[in-house]
């Protein structure tokens, strides 16, 4: 990183500045992931009923948050530097980017190979069972967010490259500039989506790919439910959804049976592990009240 600075200062290249400054906070982001991952592992105690699993949440937010002061910056240099362009070393850009293509090559193929594998482990998690719909491991959005940083890393050392060519062959040092402005179009959207994520879990909203209302309706479509209400699902943390419901089951039906099936349901079909169901019987048709009203007696 160090290297890449220098070579950017002396080649000036804002392309090259950029990924110095994203490589820096990759590599900040990458120390609180650390910290956050192993902050989550801590069993809950006290208060703290589901422990420290959105330590990881507001690490992807932290993440999310500098990409969009980094893209700032860059798009103002950017602006700056298409108005009145410096001159560019195109020899000494490419080579740099290709060393950095390399080294971020390698480490988003161990972030993509393991990275999903770290999520937040519930309380309860022993409940989960070999069975149909198991073949999945939940992702951890703090990893997911070191991931993105390094892909963005990537994705800006091949526009930088990209321009360096450019710049070789034609001259045109602009190319620099419109380098810069993809790598910051590449941070923004990554940021966006780091934001938009882990405010979907602090908002309680249901995870991508769960629909309470087709949920609601296959819990009414089970043998002796009657209805289905005060439906809940949201995302502890990363890789860690729980759904609560009011089911109303037939009369005479056991309850308990009848819980231990949907909960079943709902871990097979949909992963849902840790499930909070209230199983009460339908009411049962009360007979009209018969009133029999004296006749006076005659005096």
């Amino acid at each position: 990183m160090a290297v890449e600075v220098a070579a950017g200062i002396v080649a000036s290249s804002l392309a090259l500045l950029s990924d110095a400054a994203h490589m820096l906070t990759d590599a900040a982001a990458l120390a609180l992931s650390l910290l956050a991952a192993r902050l989550a592992g801590r069993p809950a105690h006290g208060s703290l009923t589901y422990g420290l699993g959105r330590v990881e949440i507001l690490s992807a937010q932290a993440n999310g948050l500098t990409l969009l002061v980094l893209t700032a910056l860059i798009l103002y240099g950017a602006v700056t530097r298409l108005v009145s362009p410096p001159q560019v070393h195109g020899t000494l850009v490419l080579v740099v980017a290709l060393v950095g293509i390399v080294v971020n090559l390698f480490a988003a193929r161990l972030l993509g190979g393991h990275g999903h594998g770290h999520a937040y482990e519930p309380p309860d998690a022993h409940r989960q069972a070999d069975g149909p719909g198991h073949g999945h491991e939940p992702r951890s959005l703090n990893v997911e967010g070191s991931y993105r940083h390094v892909l963005t890393d990537l994705y800006g050392f091949i526009a930088t490259a990209l321009a360096a060519v450019v710049i070789l062959a034609t001259g045109f040092t602009r190319a620099d500039a419109l380098a810069s402005l993809l790598i910051a179009a590449l941070m923004l959207y990554a940021a966006y989506g780091l934001l938009r994520d882990s405010a979907r879990v602090f908002l309680e909203a249901a995870p991508a790919g769960l629909d309470p209302e087709q949920i609601g309706r296959v819990l009414a479509q089970q043998p002796g439910v009657i209805q289905v209400h005060d439906l809940h699902v949201w995302e502890v943390t990363s890789g860690f959804p729980a759904l609560s419901a009011h089911v109303v089951v037939r009369a005479g039906d056991d309850c308990h049976e009848r819980r231990r099936m949907l909960q079943r349901m709902l871990e097979e079909r949909f992963h849902l592990r840790h499930t909070t169901l209230q199983v009460d019987h339908e009411a049962a048709p009360q007979a009209p009240l018969q009133i029999e009203v004296a006749a006076r007696e005659r005096r």
